[in-house]
């Protein structure tokens, strides 16, 4: 692990600077949020589709701070200000002078480079957080039978669990899958994305752990139509395609369902969104991957081409039986053809489940003899996630720690991360 986020790290720092890009122009009411312009029109391919081919890293948003779910500070606004904007370009500006080379076997690099200029060149960096719907910039409440299992989930973030078998670990832990939609969110590293197009389909690779096969039809009813049976599913799901003038709109159902309570491992999931997003965590429902997923979940994603370098990817989710309403979120794909893909070899030597859970079992053993206390949610340093643990430059100055002794100053280590 420590060595495939050396190597990704590397090659995001090398590769962040790309060419000026357009999104969409920040209005002047900061509380509005216009609809995505489509007056580019891009290049068609041979058989007549338009040309979305090439390479999108989403590094820029993960590098940037620019956050899943919007910052208190921001209130109502879709948009920061110029005063906020300015904080960020500092921040980035900072950032890019930190930058070393990286030796031959990775290690030594450290900054970025083009980050300022890619806050200067995408008019998407100035808004206030990856999601804008619902209106609050906040996720909805959980359904009441899913902050149940949500509860009684497991995964290898849950502070106070033991670690007894693989089912005591989510999907990411064992190398299968970040899930879907999480898998098209930034995370630390491997914010790769590349677009290949062949006639009748397009192909979304994910540098970690996912690709995607689109296939295309002549009209939403055409592509609903060939919906996978219901027992028929996909860590990414089924995906089908089709064009609404130079809008691709790509609906995908049949993901994994199930919920990460139960011991069956094949009736697990993944959540859609975890630890392995930028996903920070609610006080509420906290970044553990335990969130369940049904057989209703489904997204629909449009991908608007912006400008030549530019696509606007805006995703709505529904689970009825997980979230009390939908929520969409709007990210900008910039293209870097100079990014660098490093295999993600996760599953290759992935011993860290059973060195944890020979550890577990040891440690439980210890406990059971008086050697030791026993571990709680209260004592584990695994409870820093249940706080969030990025923060937006544009908001301002991260808060100190409190004075030692005070009674805020373990709540501020959990949120230090």
């Amino acid at each position: 692990m420590i060595r495939r986020i050396t190597l990704a790290f590397a090659a995001s720092t090398l590769a962040l600077a790309a060419a000026p890009v357009v999104s969409q122009e920040r209005p002047a009411d900061l509380t509005e949020l216009p609809p995505v312009p489509t007056d580019y029109t891009p290049d068609r391919l041979p058989w007549g589709d338009y040309d979305f081919t090439g390479t999108w890293p989403i590094e820029n948003i993960n590098q940037g701070h620019i956050l899943f779910q919007r910052p208190e500070q921001y209130g109502n606004r879709f948009w920061v200000n110029d005063e906020e904007f300015e904080r960020r370009l500092a921040s980035a500006r900072g950032d890019d002078a930190s930058f070393t080379q990286a030796n031959e076997t990775g290690i030594g690099a450290s900054g970025t480079t083009g980050l300022e200029q890619w806050f200067l060149d995408t008019d998407w960096a100035k808004s206030t957080a990856m999601l804008v719907s619902p209106a609050d910039g906040q996720l909805p409440d959980l359904t009441p039978q899913a902050m149940e299992l949500f509860q009684q989930g497991r995964s290898g973030w849950v502070p106070g669990q033991a670690y007894d078998w693989v089912d005591d670990f989510d999907s990411w832990d064992r190398c299968v899958s970040r899930g879907f939609p999480a898998s098209m969110y930034p995370f630390r590293y491997n914010n790769g994305i590349r677009v290949f197009q062949s006639p009748g389909q397009i192909t979304i690779m994910l540098e970690m752990l996912g690709t995607r096969v689109v296939k295309l039809y002549d009209s939403a009813e055409e592509a609903r139509a060939a919906k996978w049976a219901e027992p028929v599913e996909a860590w990414m799901g089924n995906s089908r395609g089709w064009w609404e003038g130079k809008t691709l709109v790509i609906e995908t159902t049949n993901i994994v369902s199930g919920d990460s309570a139960t011991e069956n491992v094949y009736e697990r999931s993944a959540a859609p969104l975890n630890m392995a997003t930028q996903f920070t965590g609610t006080l509420d429902v906290p970044a553990f991957n335990t969130v369940p997923m049904s057989t209703e979940a489904m997204t629909v994603e449009r991908l608007t081409m912006t400008g030549p370098d530019t696509i606007i990817h805006e995703l709505t989710y529904s689970d009825p039986q997980v979230y009390v309403e939908p929520w969409t979120t709007r990210i900008a794909w910039s293209r870097d053809e100079d990014y660098q893909f490093f295999e993600y070899a996760c599953h290759e030597g992935n011993y860290m489940p059973r060195d944890y859970i020979s550890a577990s079992r040891a440690q439980q053993e210890r406990i059971a003899q008086g050697l030791e206390e026993p571990v709680t949610a209260e004592n584990d340093d695994r409870s820093r996630f249940a706080r969030p643990f990025d923060w937006d430059p544009g908001v301002g100055p991260r808060p100190g720690p409190p004075p030692v002794g005070s009674s805020e100053s373990d709540d501020e280590d959990e949120a230090e991360g």
